[in-house]
């Protein structure tokens, strides 16, 4: 039975819009496969990993074949995809439990899996709030906090994205428990207040999945559910249950010692610097007097990089040392021409902002070297 023929992209951009989520080694075999569907002319692909799960549609071409469905490798059948020559007419034939791909003169048997033993997300429940927010607007958003997001921490709730509904703006807030990163923008509509810790691997997948375009994505929250619908996409994820930590006290609003100075600069001395700090500890020295930044880095070699720049700085001298690693991920994720560095004493964080944007702060903690 022919499942569908269509142009080799025509079928490729919506299975790379699923397989995204798909892991390479699953215990459960299913899990590695993307499930098809042929409804009424439209060719239906999901998949999931029991904690998110990514669903897109593609026109089916002009075939009159009846309804029907399979489970397939999702890795294999974008490789054999992706293989094809560009332009390359690609056939998907179901015979015998086997799925065909036939394209020129290539032929191709895959194994299936049925579809009936397809996991799906289970009935989210009431709406709780809806939104909706243009896509190029909440893909800067993440793209702004995700990289503070912590990485198999013991703390689950840390693993993840903090989304707020609140007084009219939605927020987001991410944190590893050494830096934090939080942004915010209108929303020109006031929904019932909400906080939900959306998954780290949510978070990336949205990054990857959202475009630049003004069309909304519409952010509907369940009770253990978040679902985000943009163009023909839909993705949904359950939330991680816990208590993220209090933001509002963590962004400090009473530093006085400060200076503003040109991203690029800043950035282009850490990145030197960085060449010789310690590969393990990652160290970098700031040391700050009249109208002087001072970056120093040194590591176990007895090796050491120093940068100094010219900064209308007019506080006390002030050494203070911090993770570089921390300092570079917001300077290769803030896109304004400027930022500006304040601070308490040698104990205390240091809050980055940018002049453009009012609604973003960045709260780095100290480290001693």
């Amino acid at each position: 039975m022919k499942l569908v023929q269509l142009e080799r992209d025509a079928l490729l951009k919506p299975l790379q819009a699923v397989t995204g989520i798909v892991e390479k080694r699953h215990t459960l075999p299913i899990l590695s496969n993307v499930l098809i569907e042929r409804k009424q002319g439209r060719l239906q692909l999901v998949a999931t990993d029991l904690e998110i799960q990514v669903a897109t549609s593609a026109d089916a071409g002009k075939l009159s074949a009846e309804d029907s469905s399979l489970t397939v490798s999702a890795r294999k059948l974008q490789d054999i995809l992706r293989a094809l020559p560009d332009a390359a007419e690609a056939t998907l034939d179901v015979q015998n439990n086997r799925l065909q791909v036939r394209s020129g003169k290539s032929r191709f048997n895959l194994q299936t899996l049925p579809s009936t033993d397809f996991p799906s997300m289970a009935d989210p429940g009431a709406v709780q709030a809806k939104i909706a927010v243009p896509q190029k607007a909440f893909r800067e958003l993440l793209l702004l906090v995700q990289y503070a997001m912590a990485q198999q921490d013991i703390r689950y709730y840390l693993n993840g994205l903090l989304l707020v509904l609140d007084g009219g703006q939605v927020k987001v807030v991410a944190t590893d428990g050494h830096r934090l990163s939080y942004a915010a923008r209108p929303l020109g509509q006031q929904p019932e207040k909400r906080e939900v810790i959306l998954p780290r691997k949510a978070v990336l997948e949205l990054g990857r999945l959202l475009g630049d375009a003004e069309e909304a994505v519409s952010i509907e929250i369940f009770p253990n559910l978040v679902r985000f619908s943009f163009g023909n996409i839909v993705l949904t994820t359950k939330i991680i249950d816990g208590k993220f930590p209090d933001y509002t006290r963590v962004v400090p609003t009473t530093y006085q010692k400060r200076f503003t100075i040109k991203r690029q600069v800043l950035l282009q001395s850490l990145q030197r610097a960085a060449i010789l700090s310690n590969e393990k500890f990652r160290g970098v020295r700031w040391m700050m007097g009249a109208n002087s930044l001072r970056i120093s880095c040194t590591n176990n070699e007895q090796e050491e990089a120093q940068e100094e720049l010219e900064v209308a700085y007019g506080g006390d001298a002030l050494d203070i040392g911090f993770n570089i690693t921390y300092l570079l991920d917001v300077l290769n994720n803030v896109q304004s021409d400027d930022i500006e560095c304040a601070f308490g004493d040698a104990n205390s964080s240091m809050l980055v902002t940018v002049p453009d944007n009012p609604e973003f702060r960045y709260v780095v903690m100290p480290m001693r070297i």
